[in-house]
C-alpha cells in the first residue's frame, strides 16, 4: 500500500513538474509599446502607451511554447502633443473612461525559422475583440548585472483601427483623410525570469 502510494505521489509530482511554467514579465524600464498611424497622407505620427504590462509563461528556452498575456492603459497614450493626446482619449478614439485598457491575450508563438516566430492572439481595444497575427523576433536571454535573468523580444504589425470602431476622421480638401485607418505596432518588449522559477 505505502509502494502504491509513494508512486501515485511521484506521478503526480511528475505531472505537475511536467506542465509547470515558468513566468516572465516585462521591465518597463527596458521596454516600450509604439505605434505609428499616416496623418494627411504625407507623415508618419508615433505615440506609445506609458503604462502597460505584459507576461509571459513558458518552460522552453527558446520560448516555442509560450503564453503571452499584455496589458496597456489608454490613459497613459502619449504622441508628444498635449492637445492630441487629449483628443485621442476623448470618445472621437479610445473613449477612456469607457474603455480603460487594451488586452492581448496569445492563441499561439510558432516558430517560423532562425529567431523568427508567428505570434496570433485576441486583441481587446475599444470594447471589441478581434484575432490579430503579428511578427516577432526573440532577440535572446542574457543574465544582467545583477542577476537577473531577462529575454527580449520585438514585435511588429499592422491592424486597422475601424474594426475595433475607432471610426473617427476628417476628409482632405485635396483628397484623402486626416488619419489612417492602418495602424503599425512596433513593440520592444525585455522580460525579467520570476525568481521563483529557479535558475
Amino acid at each position: 500500500m505505502k509502494k502504491i502510494s509513494l508512486f501515485i505521489a511521484l506521478l503526480f509530482s511528475g505531472l505537475v513538474g511536467a506542465y509547470a511554467q515558468t513566468t516572465w514579465t516585462s521591465d518597463p524600464a527596458h521596454s516600450s509599446i509604439e505605434f505609428n498611424v499616416t496623418h494627411m497622407m504625407i507623415s508618419e505620427v508615433t505615440g506609445k502607451f506609458d503604462g502597460f504590462e505584459a507576461v509571459l509563461k513558458s518552460d522552453k528556452v527558446d520560448f516555442s511554447d509560450a503564453k503571452i498575456e499584455f496589458t496597456a492603459q489608454t490613459s497613459t497614450i502619449n504622441t508628444g502633443i498635449d492637445k492630441r493626446d487629449e483628443h485621442l482619449k476623448s470618445a472621437d478614439f479610445f473613449d477612456v473612461e469607457k474603455y480603460p485598457t487594451i488586452s492581448f491575450k496569445s492563441t499561439s508563438f510558432k516558430k517560423k525559422g532562425g529567431n523568427k516566430y508567428e505570434l496570433k492572439g485576441d486583441l481587446t481595444m475599444h470594447g471589441v475583440t478581434k484575432p490579430v497575427t503579428l511578427e516577432a523576433k526573440f532577440n535572446g536571454t542574457i543574465k544582467d548585472p545583477y542577476g537577473n535573468t531577462k529575454s527580449g523580444f520585438k514585435v511588429t504589425g499592422e491592424i486597422n483601427r475601424t474594426e475595433f470602431g475607432l471610426n473617427w476622421n476628417s476628409a482632405l480638401e485635396t483628397g484623402g483623410v486626416v488619419v489612417s485607418e492602418e495602424v503599425e505596432i512596433d513593440a520592444n518588449i525585455q522580460v525579467i525570469k520570476s525568481v521563483d522559477a529557479g535558475k
